[in-house]
């Protein structure tokens, strides 16, 4: 069971940034901080579309409706990656099956990665931009400090990202009402994109 809260926290950490995650443990591999980290996660080219990904989401992630866009889009991602890291490190070092250390990493991913989308939901009933910035290198920072600190110390790691999980339930259930708020604005904005549409489709007028 000792691979148990390394592999909980990558998967917080993957629910929040799976790219970075990735990242991270590769370059603790190659450069031999911890013999944990599968050979898999090391190599090359893995390191290097982790590395591009990564750019990509930290800049979409700073950019408001774009980052609820992107998160959309790695609802699924973002637990296979917790799920798949999960595997591989329980295959590592044996002391898990994998089919469970991926339940775990997984699951977890899929609760911190709606934490995540919720939240932002959240914040994009805002206008201002600021606030979807420093969320965002929070949120980098906490994946960054987290999985470096569960190189070192697996235990405490895994206590800090299942008070942080459950912190983050908590006030996506505060959040609600904000999150219901940026849904039905979402649905509005497509719906008078739909007629616009239809209306200059009736009356031949030139698409915008």
């Amino acid at each position: 069971m000792s691979v148990l809260p390394l592999v909980f926290t990558s998967g917080w950490a993957s629910g929040i940034n799976a790219y970075a995650v990735v990242l991270l443990l590769g370059i603790f591999g190659r450069t031999g901080l911890s013999d944990e980290v599968p050979a898999s996660l090391q190599r090359t080219d893995v390191l290097i579309v982790a590395a591009a990904l990564f750019l990509c989401e930290a800049v979409a992630d700073k950019i408001p409706y774009v980052d609820s866009i992107w998160d959309t889009v790695h609802t699924v991602i973002r637990p296979l990656a917790g799920a798949v890291i999960g595997a591989l490190l329980a295959g590592q070092s044996g002391s898990l099956s994998d089919i469970a250390a991926g339940a775990i990493g997984g699951s977890t991913a899929l609760a911190s990665h709606f934490v995540k989308a919720g939240t932002r939901m959240a914040i994009n009933t805002s206008p201002e931009p600021f606030t979807n910035v420093g969320m965002s290198i929070a949120e980098d920072l906490g994946v960054a400090g987290l999985v470096t600190f569960a190189m070192f110390n697996p235990q405490a790691a895994a206590v800090i990202a299942a008070v942080l999980l459950a912190a983050g339930l908590a006030i996506l259930v505060f959040l609600w009402s904000r999150i219901r708020r940026f849904l039905r604005r979402r649905a509005q904005r497509r719906e008078e994109k739909r007629l616009a549409a239809e209306a200059r489709e009736a009356t031949g007028a030139p698409p915008l």
